[in-house]
């Protein structure tokens, strides 16, 4: 989770310079519009990755339950 977060700040970063060397802003305004995108990519990164993460999760958890009502279903059958 953490290599998200990272990985989302980084690129907000680099997002936020981009933009607003693009419209030609002064240094300080650049450097402060950076660090707001850092600050929100990575956030969003960090919801982004739990989110997946969670789904994830319960994918696996319906498959488990899915084998083992198949195969309480499939030994009751031959009793």
């Amino acid at each position: 989770m953490k290599s998200m977060m990272i990985l989302g700040a980084i690129s907000g970063f680099i997002l936020g310079v981009g933009c607003s060397m693009a419209g030609d802003c002064p240094g300080s305004t650049v450097f402060w519009h950076a660090t707001v995108a850092a600050l929100a990519g990575g956030l969003l990164a960090r919801w982004c990755g739990r989110m997946w993460l969670t789904g994830l999760a319960d994918a696996l958890e319906q498959q488990r339950r899915a084998r083992a009502q198949a195969s309480e279903k499939k030994h009751t059958a031959k009793v």
